[in-house]
């Protein structure tokens, strides 16, 4: 890392402002994005040997492109360059400046089980070392602008409940009831928010979980052929690990509103995804979708029983499909909630609030 720095210093030293960086982005009023998560918002490794991981090694999560996630939709609206991985980085500043990748598959709130995973907490740091060197380098009061109509993207929890409920099925017992789980989640977002702002960050994109107990893999897990399938909604979904998805996402929209109100000049969103993909679940006809259950890619029932290991596995009609894989939205799924993401379009309704991103966009600080 300390590498990595030093190519940085030298970059700025040679002359290099932030003037140019987002020129052709001034009337959205963003200089640039940047990102935070899990698999939702990259498909491979942040680590220093990123770009083997992601070729080789990400089992195609996400359809083998970042292209098609939701972060990416969404800055291509913006006229934003895409986001590109904090350990891709070159060492020029106009990267940085350009909007910096800090996710990571299987990344979580809390701190992980495995070493070779990450936490809020690790790419929080990431983003402290980013913002301090534009501070060191760029001068305070220029770093202090750029940081403030840049927008902040965070995507995670998804796969703090995926595990929580992995480990059930291991039989292994939690110590959390699913008020005190996501209970201790929604704090560290908090947390991460607030530490954001004190960095100056003002304006900031923060996701839901989707309707995890609708995703094949859980369907599969909770499939019970006496009892005529899962313990089910009405839709086919797993009712007990939506409620437990669903009071997270309440409850960290209440925190929203909570910080919107007592922040100066903080605009927080947050997109509800749970409602967005639900609504697909219920009519995906009406919504152009013929199977709303199994994967797209991947073997067996719900396409859920061997992963997603080649892009040769998959499905030949993607666009019919509600899943890519196990827990992953196609790329048509994700292409509505980016559109609804950005202006609420009638389709899914407005599922950003208070506001949607194309008016955080527009709305100068």
């Amino acid at each position: 890392m300390e590498g990595f720095v030093l190519l940085l210093v030298a970059a700025v030293s040679m002359g290099m402002t932030i003037q140019a960086v987002g020129q052709e982005n001034s009337r959205s009023n963003v200089s640039a994005m940047y990102v935070l998560g899990d698999s939702s918002v990259d498909c491979g490794i942040n680590a220093l040997f990123y770009p083997f991981f992601h070729q080789n090694l990400s089992l195609f999560p996400c359809n083998g492109s970042n292209s098609i996630l939701l972060p990416y939709l969404l800055a291509e609206k913006m006229g934003l360059p895409y986001t590109a991985p904090f350990y891709r980085q070159n060492g020029s500043i106009e990267g940085l400046l350009s909007g910096v990748n800090y996710g990571a598959a299987e990344a979580t709130i809390m701190s992980p089980n495995s070493l070779s995973h990450q936490s809020l907490n690790d790419q929080l740091r990431q983003v402290f070392e980013t913002l301090q060197l534009f501070e060191l380098q760029l001068g305070r009061e220029s770093a202090y602008h750029f940081i403030r109509s840049s927008i902040f993207y965070l995507s995670f929890g998804k796969d703090d409940y995926i595990g929580l409920f992995l480990r059930n099925f291991s039989g292994v017992m939690v110590k959390y009831s699913g008020h005190e789980f996501a209970q201790i989640l929604v704090n560290q977002m908090v947390n991460a928010m607030r530490n954001l702002y004190d960095l100056n960050v003002r304006r900031v994109i923060c996701m839901g979980i989707l309707p995890l107990g609708c995703t094949p893999s859980f369907l599969l897990e909770w499939y019970v052929p006496t009892a005529g399938g899962n313990n089910n909604d009405g839709t086919g979904c797993v009712e007990e690990i939506n409620e437990r998805v669903l009071q997270y996402n309440i409850m960290l929209e209440e925190e929203i509103i909570r910080l919107n109100e007592e922040l100066p000049d903080a605009q927080i969103v947050f997109c509800d995804l749970y409602q967005g993909v639900k609504k697909i679940i219920t009519h995906p006809q009406f919504y152009g979708f013929e199977d709303a259950n199994s994967a797209c890619c991947g073997l067996g029932l719900y396409g859920a029983e061997i992963g997603c290991l080649s892009a040769d596995m998959a499905c030949n009609t993607v666009s019919s499909h509600v899943w890519w894989d196990f827990y992953s939205p196609t790329p048509e799924v994700n292409s509505l909630l980016a559109d609804s993401a950005w202006s609420g379009e009638v389709l899914l309704s407005n599922i950003c609030r208070p506001t949607t991103v194309q008016d955080l966009v527009y709305t100068p600080i």
